[in-house]
């Protein structure tokens, strides 16, 4: 598998109900880490992976969003794309929304912008390059797994189970929020007019899907608490800023 164009979606148009008072005023991907934004880790990211146009899904405070997408596109270095959803349409909701979005490409990498995360795309596409199944999905090792979407692999890294928030985990290997789709299998997945990637997608991939295991940081900045541990943990070094954009 070769790589000709690579555009991303990011999801970034939930509540942040859980990160109120927070979110009151300021949309989840805006929260501020180490003084800048978080969806500007992704942007560094997308950037240091050469895409040069992604799509970021909006609802809920969307001028401030718009207000940043207009910031980022004066640079230069990429292009973002709003798509308004006048209704939140879930995760999966956004791809059947922009059903043609990969038509000009060969792979849309998908990311859940709420996380704080290590993670090199372009090892990830190095890895997607390196097998023929449709779909690689960024696992980490979660410490309470029965909260997350869990994976269980084979030795060739084949995705063999998938169950969201199982009851009795049979690994700690959880959903990192973080996808590269082969742009056949996006059109695919827009045509199921699902709404959750966890709940609704990922069981059709099971056995047609790999998991990237990510041995780096990577935390999900659902919670207040889980704010205040990651300007801990980059305090501490345990999470390196490497912003240069």
């Amino acid at each position: 598998m070769t790589k000709r164009d690579l555009k991303a979606v990011l999801l970034a148009g939930g509540y942040g109900t859980r990160l109120k008072p927070l979110t009151d005023s300021i949309p989840k991907c805006l929260v501020i880490i180490n003084e800048r934004p978080l969806i500007d880790f992704w942007i560094e990211k997308l950037n240091a992976a050469g895409v040069k146009e992604a799509l970021i899904n909006t609802h809920y405070l969307p001028i401030p969003v718009r207000n940043y997408i207009r910031s980022v596109n004066l640079q230069g270095k990429i292009n973002l794309v709003e798509s308004y959803e006048e209704i939140l349409l879930g995760s999966a909701g956004t791809v059947s929304n922009n059903a043609d979005f990969a038509d000009d490409c060969d792979q849309v990498l998908l990311i859940y912008t709420d996380n704080l995360s290590d993670i090199d795309l372009n090892d990830l596409l190095d890895f997607h390059l390196s097998h023929d199944e449709p779909i690689t999905m960024l696992l980490f090792h979660a410490e309470n797994p029965a909260t997350c979407g869990i994976a269980t692999l084979d030795e060739s890294d084949l995705v063999e189970q998938f169950i969201e928030k199982p009851e009795n985990p049979e690994s700690d290997l959880a959903n990192g929020g973080i996808y590269i789709i082969d742009s056949n299998t996006y059109r695919e997945i827009a045509q199921l007019n699902a709404f959750d990637f966890g709940f609704d997608v990922l069981p059709h991939y099971v056995g047609k899907m790999k998991g990237f295991i990510l041995n780096g940081y990577h935390r999900d900045i659902g919670t207040l608490e889980s704010l205040d541990q990651a300007h801990q943990d980059i305090s501490d070094g345990v999470f390196k800023n490497t912003l240069s954009i």
